[in-house]
């Protein structure tokens, strides 16, 4: 018997949970993130998602702290 692996897909909408994660951030500061505005987000019905580039743009806009 063979187990197929499935070949990766890059995603283009996360939900909160996955975004949290690819961002190495806990659920709760990621939700903090999108209702302050920092994290835009878009709603399919009731669910949140968050598009790749806008995960992208956040991370490039953090500043790094100086040495």
């Amino acid at each position: 018997m063979s187990t197929a692996v499935a070949p990766s897909i890059d995603r283009l909408l996360y939900t909160p949970e996955e975004a949290a994660e690819a961002l190495a951030i806990g659920r709760s500061t990621l939700y903090e993130l999108m209702a302050t505005g920092a994290l835009t987000y878009i709603k399919l019905g009731r669910c949140r998602r968050i598009r790749r580039a806008d995960l992208e743009r956040y991370v490039a806009s953090l500043t790094p702290l100086p040495n």
